[in-house]
């Protein structure tokens, strides 16, 4: 069965290549709101079509799915469209602006009996599922008493960039919800039991627009326990000394145990490089792991790569096993449930209220 994937984006890395190693997708069609730049992209990366609207690609007939990675504020907009025209949704994170557009959008995915994911990558990689087991298999502690996640961008967002705009979804808890992503996914978390505390930095262009968010929240683990989880997002993060871009500072994750302190280092692109740390609070001692296929959850799964996909394989290309398997009647080794979507939509939007600053504008 070969299925017709299309996009909506030209990052070569994240919606072409995945696709060109999977033998049931075929790369189809390519929309940009310029025909001219749809075209020269479909030929750089052999498409077979080209569209200058993103809805004349809707109306394709020979679409099976699409991949949408259009600014924040139209996710709900696009991806509604594409449900009502039949086509199954991978959606890029955020999922929608904010928890009335996501909690809309489930429901028009279920009316339509269609395939409806939010593309939390990072989720669906070995190195990821491996963490999450270290965590929960109790030889490193039985109780997790704090965590601590942090994303930031060095040198900053540049202005001018749709990050910037409110009207467009834009902040830094917006574009690096993987702080918050992380935390919930280690957790199992649904909801915070409370917002401790939620600091915004606003941008100096717009007030309405985070900057760098600090918060503090109080979550429930599996257990029953409360738990203090601290998210820090920062996409305007200055050089260190004015000269040092903090290359260095990639997205990670501390968990501290009542024995260890274990951090999941680059966790959003471990595919390219990371490592997961155990440091002995009672002797200081740090062993480091690493996952790059097979692992908790691929390990005994049949792939279209053989047995536990392949090292080679981007968070994208696990994600994307998991998606087609799915579009297929398969049940995926991983999957964002949608509810799962809705519960971060709504804890982003009690952050931006606690924290003085507005939710996110939407559609719905």
């Amino acid at each position: 069965m070969q299925i017709h994937g299309s996009i909506t984006v030209t990052d070569s890395f994240i919606a072409i290549h995945p696709p060109e190693t999977h033998p049931d997708v075929i790369l189809y069609a390519i929309a940009s709101r310029d025909a001219d730049t749809a075209a020269k992209s479909a030929k750089s990366y052999a498409y077979k079509k080209s569209y200058g609207s993103y809805q004349a690609l809707l109306e394709d007939p020979e679409v099976d799915f699409v991949y949408i990675s259009v600014p924040n504020g139209l996710h709900y907009e696009w991806a509604s469209k594409a449900l009502k025209a039949g086509k199954h949704v991978l959606l890029e994170k955020p999922f929608t602006s904010n928890a009335a557009e996501a909690e809309a959008l489930v429901r028009e995915a279920e009316q339509t009996n269609l395939v409806l994911e939010e593309a939390f990558h990072w989720q669906f990689h070995p190195a990821a599922h491996l963490w999450r087991a270290l965590v929960e298999s109790g030889e490193y502690g039985r109780q997790i008493i704090s965590t601590n996640a942090k994303m930031t961008a060095s040198p900053g967002v540049p202005d001018g960039d749709i990050r910037w705009q409110f009207d467009l979804a834009g902040g830094s808890l917006m574009d690096a919800t993987y702080t918050l992503s992380f935390t919930r996914y280690i957790l199992r978390a649904g909801m915070p039991e409370k917002i401790l505390s939620a600091v915004a930095r606003p941008y100096d262009k717009d007030k309405r627009v985070d900057a760098a968010m600090t918060t503090t929240l109080l979550f429930k683990d599996q257990s029953g326990e409360s738990v203090h989880s601290r998210v820090d997002t920062d996409i305007a993060r200055g050089w260190l000394g004015g000269v040092i871009p903090r290359v260095w500072e990639l997205p990670q994750i501390e968990v501290e145990t009542d024995k260890c302190h274990i951090v999941f280092y680059n966790a959003m692109m471990p595919h390219l490089y990371h490592y997961i740390s155990i440091t002995d609070k009672a002797n200081g001692t740090t062993t480091y792991k690493h996952q790059y296929s097979g692992g908790p959850v691929w390990g005994n799964v049949q792939t279209s790569a053989g047995v536990g996909g392949a090292s080679y394989w981007s968070t994208y290309r696990y994600q994307l096993e998991a998606f087609i398997s799915k579009l297929q009647g398969g049940q995926p080794a991983y999957w964002v449930t949608n509810e799962e979507s809705i519960k971060q939509m709504q804890t982003i939007d009690q952050i931006y209220s606690a924290s003085g600053l507005p939710i996110r504008p939407g559609r719905v």
